[in-house]
Formats: C-alpha cells, structure tokens, sequence
C-alpha cells in the first residue's frame, strides 16, 4: 500500500456463528481496504477484524461493517465472558503511515455521525475522538455493559450517547467508535484452570491499579482454562518481555505458570521478539500472517458468502 494508511479493528459482539462473522466482514469491501486479519472467540462471544488502506474508505468499511452487524446480532438473545455495549462494539482507527491520531479522530467522530444517520444507532467517541474527558477510557464508556448502560440512560443524562439517542437501538445497543495508538491484545493461558489466580494477576499487572504502564488486563475462564487477558497500549514503554516475566513471576506466586499464549489481532515488527520465551509460546503464530508490516504486503482474500 502506498500514501496515507489507516487501520481499523472493530470488535464485534458475536464469536460462534461463523456465517454471520463473514456477512460483517464481507460489508467491509471497499476499494482501497485491504482485509488483515479476523478471528472468532466463543468463549468471549467476540470477534476482531482488522482492515487497513486509504482514510476515507477504511471509514466507509467501518461504517457499513457496524451497519451489518446491527442487523445480524441481537444483543437481548445473547451474552460474552467479554464486556460489550453494542453489537458493533468497538470501532477503533488507528495512524500506520502518513496519519495522525487527530486525523484518526475526525474519521472517528465522521463515523459516528454516519452510523446514526444510516442505522440508527447511536455512538459514543473514545480516546483521542472523546468528546468528553470522562469518555476517554473505553472501561468508563462501557460501564454497566449492554444491559446497565440501557437503563442508565433513561434516568442519567450523562450517559447519554454522543450522537444518536438518547436511548440505545433495542436489539444493538450503541457503538464506542475511537481513535488510539497501535494495541496489542495478547492473552496468556495458565496451567491451571482457578480463574481467581488470573484475576489476582490481572489486578496487580493493570496500570490503573498502580501495575505496568500501558496494560489493561482482566482474569477470565477461556476455553476450560484461566486466563489473563490483556490489552496492551503502549507497547515501548512496556514490552512484551516484561509483561510476560511479570505474569510468569506473579503466577509462580500462586503456584501457576504460563502454558501458551495468543495474539488477537496483529503485532507490529517493532514489538516482535522472535527469540523471546513469550514469542516461543504462541499457539499457531506464523509472522507472515499476524507481524503488520508483513501482512500489510500479503492480505488475506475476503471471505465467500455466496452460500450464507
């Protein structure tokens, strides 16, 4: 890809049906957008698709992506280990080259605006698209989930959503549509299936509790395993090294380790360590298929619905 390039990884509220993960992505085809990456998690009930290519029509994908999804995902039949607002619900746009974050902001707030006009659903900005300051941590816009943040915004005006509303759309809630930094979602399984020591670990390791700088995590029961799932936001300032020696040290506490690992999503070249112990436990990690720069020269092909 040539010029400026902006990626977008929405998080949508759906992680079993397969044919409808494919419809979403399929809405998603755009001249200019280059699909990187997708994947499904049953147990969160989640999936993470990533696209990237040129401002105006990565934004478009968003839109028309977000638009499907309200109308396959019905959040009142439904529930996740993962917590969720909407069926579309995290709209994130990210600077990979020749883009600045307050560009990524416009194209956030621009999204917003369309999703509301065309679907009518609502949406609320994060990061650097906040509007507000008590909307910049996507855990404050998120709070109540689905089911709490729909009550709460029939008795609390500052719930409200920054466009659309003022309640959310009955069946897909509301949409946090932001723009960040590069973030690494990286999980790490533990060889025991006690849920409470990832929680413990998560709550020691999480830079609001006073833990690592730029790691939000969570302790949860995946896939019959305890797991600390983390997001990782700034990924210079701590490493992938030192968030994985930090867990691994803190379950040896607990009488735990580390069994394997995952990366949701991609990872950029600068914050992979081939020859790391945290890199040697990925389950099914190929470069050529989760490093960005190398994906970005090798996309995936669009998923056939033809027979959904």
């Amino acid at each position: 890809m040539n010029g400026p390039i902006v990626e977008c990884v929405p998080n949508f509220s759906e992680g079993a049906d397969e044919s409808k993960l494919k419809q979403i992505i399929a809405a998603m085809r755009v001249d200019g957008v280059s699909l990187l990456d997708w994947s499904m998690d049953a147990d969160h009930n989640r999936s993470v698709v990533t696209v990237a290519g040129a401002p105006e029509a990565v934004r478009e994908a968003a839109v028309r992506a977000a638009g499907r999804a309200a109308e396959l995902i019905d959040l009142t039949r439904q529930s996740g280990v993962h917590p969720r607002i909407g069926a579309a619900d995290v709209v994130p746009f990210v600077p990979i080259h020749e883009v600045s974050l307050d560009q990524c902001a416009l194209l956030a707030r621009q999204a917003g605006m369309e999703l509301w006009r065309r679907y009518a659903v609502p949406a609320y900005f994060y990061g650097a698209a906040a509007a507000r300051p008590d909307r910049a941590l996507l855990e404050d816009v998120r709070r109540g989930q689905f089911e709490g943040l729909r009550d709460a915004v029939r008795k609390d005006v500052t719930r409200r959503p920054d466009v659309g509303g003022p309640e959310l759309h009955p069946t897909a809630g509301a949409s946090a549509i932001g723009a960040r930094k590069f973030l690494i979602a990286y999980n790490i399984y533990l060889d025991v299936p006690d849920v409470g020591i990832a929680r413990t670990i998560a709550r020691e390791i999480r830079a609001s509790g006073g833990g690592l700088s730029g790691v939000k995590a969570m302790g949860v029961l995946a896939h019959g395993r305890a797991q600390v799932s983390m997001n990782i936001t700034d990924f210079l300032a701590t490493p992938m090294t030192r968030v994985y020696e930090t867990v691994k040290r803190l379950a040896a506490k607990q009488g735990a380790k580390p069994a394997s690992g995952e990366l949701i999503g991609l990872i950029p070249k600068d914050a992979y360590e081939p020859e790391s112990e945290w890199a040697s436990q990925m389950e099914d990690f190929d470069p050529a298929r989760k490093v960005l720069e190398q994906v970005l020269e090798h996309p995936k092909p669009w998923p056939d619905t033809s027979n959904d």
